[in-house]
This record gives C-alpha cells, structure tokens and sequence, in this order.
C-alpha cells in the first residue's frame, strides 16, 4: 500500500499558485471526481448552483481570513479578495455573515459517548468483546448485570434513560428483543433513520477524509494513513462476498481502536494538556464499473 501524496520534490501548493499560474490537471481531474457524489446530492435535495455558489464564497472568505494571513498582519479586504478571486464588496459582506457554527445534535453528542462505552467498557461487554444486549433496568444487588439504565446513567444522570430509549428505537440504533434487553443494531452509532443525526456525520466524516487526502497532497508533516484496496471486473457475488468481509473486520478496526482511544481519553482527564482529537474510519464502497477508474490492488 501507499500513501497519498504527490511524486517527492514536487511544489504544486495552493501558494504556487498566487501568481496567476494553472492548477495542476491532475488535481483538477481529481476534484472533479470528487464533486461528482457530492452534487449528485446536492441535486437530490434541490439545493442549486447559486445557493452552493454563494456557500463557498462565504467559506473561500472564512479560511482566506483565518488560515492564509501573512504573519504578523492583519488580513485585509483587498488581500482576501485577491486570494478567493470573490469581489471586494463581496468579501465585505460576507466577513459581516459568519458562518453557523459546526456544533452536533444534542442526540449525536449524548449518543457517541453512550456508544463508545458500551463498545469499550467491560462491564457491558460479552466474552468475545462485542457489545452485549443490556437488561433495560437495573436489577437489584451488585451482582445484577450492567444494565441499559446503569449505561445511561453513566455518562449522565440528568437525562432519563427511557428518553434514549424511545429516541434511539426511533432512529433505528437498538431494538428490545422478548427478554425486555436492549440490543444495539449497528455496532457504531449510525443512525437508520433522523436525517439531521446522518447528516451531522456524513459532514464530520467526509470533512476528515478530505482533510487527511488533502495533507498528503500538500505534504506538509508526515503522511497520515489514508488508504483503500481497488478491484474491478466482479461479480455481484464476489463484491456480495467482500462487503461481508470488510464489514466484520472493519467493526473488529473500529472496536479496537474505540476501546483503546476511551482508555487514554480517561488516562489524559489528568494532563494538562487536552487539545488533539482524531477520527479512525473504515469504508466499503460499489458500483458498475467505470472506464479508466484506476488499477486493482492497494493504494
């Protein structure tokens, strides 16, 4: 496997670019690739080219301002205008218009503790380390499993953990089987149903993927893992075959990882220093085949 990046000693940096010269076509092929999903999307909700237009100036404007000042000064209007190539009295307006903050539905926040501790803490765990099924109340004595109220009240006492209940059965995330146990349906927290839920992570994930492809493009730092194996010319079958595969060992990745990050998580509540976060994901995607989409093997 590789990791992505550009050929060593290459300088096609977005600052290379200042001078008015081309981007590189292979990233300009590569981006239209990109956009493909992405406005199949977008026009799938109806959200027009106008209305996407008018959200990139604000976010070319918002990183212009944060992220591309020289050292030392101010960032000014004419400054940020000759980066983004958005219109002065554009770039004026929009300064005044920031942009909604990325904060996550309180159900996302809530949830995404509950299930990494249900998938990282013994006590609500089976003899082969996955997420058991949980008595919905608690029982009495100490003796009494783990149950789903004593999961709740873990991570919070003021929220009633029949109201995750009856919010996560709407979502999809657990079903009650006959013994009255709470099971979880999928083993991360991805939502079956609750559009703003799905949305919340399609943004945060995509963002991160993009984030790690773009550092390797820029090669700034050291490459950060961001890899995929590619095969084309199969059967139904066979992809049939390999989704199972990907799914069971991208699971067992993400339990890894989830039990060992929660464990320092608690590990580092006693430093001083709390502000690194990182994100871990597996992907299995397919579709027909398309011409010229690249060679089979790692990359």
């Amino acid at each position: 496997m590789a990791e992505s990046g550009n050929t060593p000693g290459s300088d096609t940096t977005a600052s290379g670019l200042a001078g008015g010269g081309a981007p590189p076509p292979a990233l300009v092929r590569a981006l239209v690739r990109v956009l493909r999903p992405l406005i199949r999307l977008l026009l799938s909700y109806q959200i027009t080219y106008p209305y996407l237009a008018n959200l990139l100036k604000s976010v070319y404007v918002d990183l212009a301002e944060r992220e591309f000042a020289i050292p030392g000064k101010g960032q000014t209007i004419s400054r940020t205008s000759l980066l983004t190539g958005i219109h002065r009295k554009d770039v004026k307006r929009l300064r005044d218009e920031p942009l909604e903050p990325d904060a996550p539905p309180a159900v996302v926040t809530l949830g995404a503790q509950l299930v990494a501790r249900w998938m990282g803490v013994d006590e609500f765990l089976d003899g082969d380390g996955r997420p058991r099924p949980l008595p919905r109340l608690s029982g009495d004595g100490e003796e009494a499993p783990a149950s789903f109220e004593h999961l709740v009240e873990s991570v919070s006492k003021d929220i009633r953990a029949r109201a995750v209940l009856d919010e996560w059965l709407r979502l999809g995330v657990v079903h009650v089987d006959g013994e009255d146990r709470v099971c979880l349906n999928t083993e991360a927290f991805v939502p079956e149903s609750g559009f703003e839920e799905k949305a919340f992570y399609f943004g945060r994930n995509l963002h991160d993927h993009v984030g790690t492809a773009a550092h390797n493009l820029l090669e700034r730092g050291d490459p950060m893992l961001e890899r995929s194996v590619y095969y084309d010319r199969l059967s139904t079958d066979s992809v049939d075959e390999l989704n199972e595969l990907a799914r069971r060992l991208g699971v067992e990745a993400l339990q890894t990882v989830n039990r060992r990050a929660l464990e320092l998580q608690q590990r580092d509540a006693e430093s001083s220093q709390q502000d690194k976060r990182m994100s871990f994901g597996v992907y299995f995607h397919h579709a027909d085949d398309e011409p010229d989409e690249g060679a089979d093997g790692d990359a």
